[in-house]
């Protein structure tokens, strides 16, 4: 995937959001679960920010 995160849509699924940290859906399902990844249901559908994922990758950069 050599995208530009900006080009991606503002909510994105887990498995987008997998596919941006090198995850297995299932390995992503569990931290987004503890609130780790800050995420937000509509239904029965998980879905998390871009801009949410973004600050989270930024914060944990050493």
């Amino acid at each position: 995937m050599n995208t530009n995160i900006n080009d991606l849509p503002l909510v994105l699924t887990v498995q987008e959001a997998a596919v941006i940290l090198r995850l297995k859906r299932s390995t992503t399902y569990e931290p987004t679960r503890q609130g780790a990844i800050p995420s937000f249901r509509i239904g029965r559908h998980i879905r998390i920010s871009r801009t949410e994922l973004e600050k989270l990758i930024k914060n944990n950069k050493p």
